[in-house]
């Protein structure tokens, strides 16, 4: 733990969604660490009700809201977020600036662009943070329908550093034009934080994308300070963290554990799809018996709303060789030695959780940034492979069995493991003293108004 900065107070504000909230806290920790002297996480009741008071070095405010929950639509919850927080954010900020320490800075979550202005009203300094890669950025960056810089015409896209990207490689939202307007329109308004924001926040580390950084930094103020997950799986600096600091699903920990723990080397398949993803019973079925055609154990985190769309009789039929359960403690799983392989969605903390730990992946992207995760996994850091979608839209049973036996069974795997060794100690390296992301949060504590 560093000496205290001088009276600095700085207030975060993540997007009420687990995939968000859990990275701006796990950069909150580190921020306290390194001797600020008060770091206020800012979200709303449903979410602060599942946290503690007092998150270890992290204070919690609640936002209090009518409504038992927000709206479960993606655009109409991001709606009413906005107008809560504008309601809400400048008594927040006078009540914190009574005590102490008053509020400097605000650290929003990059996707709530609005933030920015209402920072620079109140006369704090705002940063823009991105729970996305820099490659995912930079492609919206040039690609934004506003300033078509470059726009989508079917064929293969080249942009500067990155690798030639196909349809299949680029964010839904690029050419998906209807799926949630309004996520779309603030996927793209993103790019205002280039123009706006007094810092850039990026949960990457340089080494990962060191081409798109190298693009990135002459142009604007940006810091790589990831990955953000608990210490304890990567530097071990910050002794008590061993978690993140919310989990919207109760996890089946002690089943998973001891399933694992009778599991020899190496030998399982971890299948999650997160917190948000979901697949249609066509897709759940061949996925179920792409798995039991694999001949290998697998873990299955299947969330009870999903539950419906297994085949029938596949629990009763399964249970020699897998185990499925609602949710479970991810980090514990991926970092247990039985753990061969993750079958994953390619949500990014997903992603950066396997390079961080060192597991090789299947990847089977949905939607969003997934895709484009998915070629740099399998093209880029060549950790793991991708799996080739049918005509049908649809990823059929012989294509997953392959793929898994690929890369659990068959001598490329020993390349992808070697891989995603090296990539889990250029990880701990970034965030240990004296690496990238650690220097980059200092630089900006030591310059903190």
């Amino acid at each position: 733990m560093e000496e205290k900065n001088n009276k600095s107070h700085i207030l975060i504000l993540p997007i009420p969604g687990q995939g968000h909230i859990n990275p701006m806290v796990q950069f909150s920790k580190r921020l306290a660490s390194k001797g600020v002297n008060k770091v206020t996480l800012v979200t709303i009741y449903s979410i602060s009700k599942n946290m503690p008071k007092e998150s270890g070095l992290i204070n919690i405010e609640s936002i209090p809201h009518d409504d038992e929950s927000p709206p479960q639509n993606i655009d109409r919850m991001l709606e009413w977020f906005h107008l809560l927080v504008s309601k809400n954010l400048t008594k927040i900020v006078e009540k914190l600036s009574d005590s102490e320490y008053p509020v400097k800075v605000l650290v929003f979550d990059s996707m709530a662009t609005w933030a920015i202005d209402l920072a620079h009203q109140l006369g704090l300094k705002g940063a823009a943070f991105f729970t996305q890669s820099c490659s995912l950025s930079a492609i919206y960056y040039h690609m934004d329908p506003e300033t078509t810089r470059i726009s989508f015409d079917g064929s293969d896209v080249s942009l500067p550093s990155l690798p030639l990207l196909a349809k299949e490689d680029l964010p839904s939202f690029i050419y998906d034009t209807d799926l949630y307007p309004a996520l779309r329109g603030l996927i793209f308004s993103q790019n205002i934080n280039f123009k706006k924001a007094d810092w850039l926040f990026f949960n990457t580390f340089n080494a990962l994308e060191k081409e798109v950084v190298d693009w990135i930094r002459p142009r604007y103020p940006i810091k790589t300070i990831g990955p953000t997950i608990p210490s304890m799986y990567l530097d071990k600096r910050l002794k008590e963290d061993k978690e993140y600091g919310l989990s919207l699903f109760k996890p089946n920990s002690e089943t998973c554990m001891k399933w694992l723990d009778s599991r020899e080397i190496g030998s399982v398949v971890y299948v999650s799809f997160g917190s948000f993803a979901s697949l249609d019973e066509q897709q759940m079925e061949e996925l179920a018996l792409g798995l039991m055609t694999s001949n290998c154990y697998f873990l299955w985190v299947v969330r009870a709303t999903e539950k419906n769309k297994l085949p029938e009789e596949f629990m009763s039929k399964s249970s020699e060789k897998g185990l499925i359960v609602n949710w479970c403690p991810q980090l514990d799983v991926l970092s247990h030695r039985a753990v061969g392989c993750f079958f994953t969605h390619c949500g990014w903390n997903s992603t950066l959780e396997a390079l961080s730990l060192g597991v090789p992946m299947v990847t089977m992207p949905q939607w969003s940034d997934q895709p484009t995760n998915a070629k740099f996994i399998s093209d880029v850091w060549q950790t793991g492979v991708r799996v080739k979608v049918g005509d049908s839209g649809v990823v059929n049973r012989d294509e997953i069995a392959c793929s898994i036996r690929e890369v659990m069974k068959e001598e490329k795997g020993a390349m992808l493991k070697e891989n995603a060794i090296k990539w889990k100690k250029l990880a701990k390296e970034a965030v240990n003293e004296g690496g990238s992301s650690d220097k980059n949060i200092e630089e900006f504590v030591s310059n903190l108004p």
